[in-house]
């Protein structure tokens, strides 16, 4: 089956995009997530979206994992998401809305030279309650600030809930090493019964923040959307960070805008790597 497509990155963080007429068979989105994002026997990316009609937004998106599960939001995806709707001429405005598993999301599409060059995104609050994450910490109000031990090492650890959970480490130096090794391990840690996504992050100073994330479903991406949002969130929280925070990840720099009504604002690039058409072989 000939499935046209665009491939897109927002900060290195890569996904393929095609629209639901293109392939309706919902039941088998993860079969193809998993075929399509192979990096040796398929396009190669870290998810793919499907842009689909929505009973209750401009329009709504399937997101997925490049091992087939389905995730709630993805915050470089969704920009990459808005820029491809626009591109294509599906929508007009520069702002509208886009339905996703973890509510209805803003964006705004912000143009240079009649190109698109980055996407604003209204990621909303964060959630802070155990249960709604969910983190097994029976009658705590929140999981931050808590000690998990791993082999010899202990980190202090903070879990939230943006749109996909998120554990976010503070350290003095970003270590690769320590990102790739425990990172898998506390993203399947007992605390977290559906997992998580770790974000290990370096403050620089009130206004500048290092994050390298290992994604749960993913593994190590060069960046993530939720992860960064989730980190100036937890430092705006412990008062370790201004209100307007530029973040650095391997694949570029996003800005975080932490409002008065605790409203968090991501803005940051999306860019067309590819289009083309994919042959899917696989028998509905």
């Amino acid at each position: 089956m000939n499935i046209p497509f665009k491939k897109l990155h927002g900060a290195g963080n890569d996904f393929i995009i095609i629209k639901y007429d293109s392939y309706p068979y919902e039941k088998k989105f993860n079969d193809l997530a998993v075929k399509s994002c192979h990096r040796r026997f398929g396009i190669g990316a870290d998810g793919l979206m499907i842009v689909a009609a929505s009973k209750e937004a401009d329009f709504k998106m399937y997101y997925y994992n490049s091992d087939g599960s389905r995730a709630n939001m993805c915050g470089n995806g969704i920009r990459c998401f808005a820029k491809f709707v626009y591109d294509e001429g599906l929508v007009k405005a520069k702002n509208f809305t886009i339905e996703t598993l973890a509510g209805i999301k803003t964006v705004e599409i912000l143009e240079k030279n009649g190109s698109v060059y980055a996407v604003s995104v209204n990621m909303g609050k964060m959630t802070l309650e155990p249960k709604k994450i969910p983190v097994k910490a029976e009658g705590a109000k929140d999981f931050i600030n808590r000690t998990i031990k791993i082999e010899d090492k202990e980190f202090l650890v903070s879990t939230v809930l943006m749109g996909v959970p998120h554990t976010v480490i503070f350290t003095d130096e970003l270590d690769m090493n320590i990102v790739k090794k425990f990172g898998p391990i506390i993203e399947k840690h007992g605390f977290f019964p559906e997992g998580t996504n770790v974000n290990f992050a370096k403050i620089v100073d009130e206004a500048h923040i290092e994050v390298r994330t290992w994604e749960r479903g993913a593994g190590y991406t060069l960046a993530c959307g939720t992860g960064v949002t989730s980190v100036c969130g937890v430092a705006h929280l412990l008062n370790l960070a201004g209100d307007t925070l530029l973040v650095s990840t391997e694949g570029g720099t996003l800005k975080i805008t932490v409002m008065e009504n605790q409203l968090m604002i991501m803005e940051g690039p999306a860019e067309d790597i590819c289009y083309g058409v994919y042959v899917f072989n696989n028998i509905l």
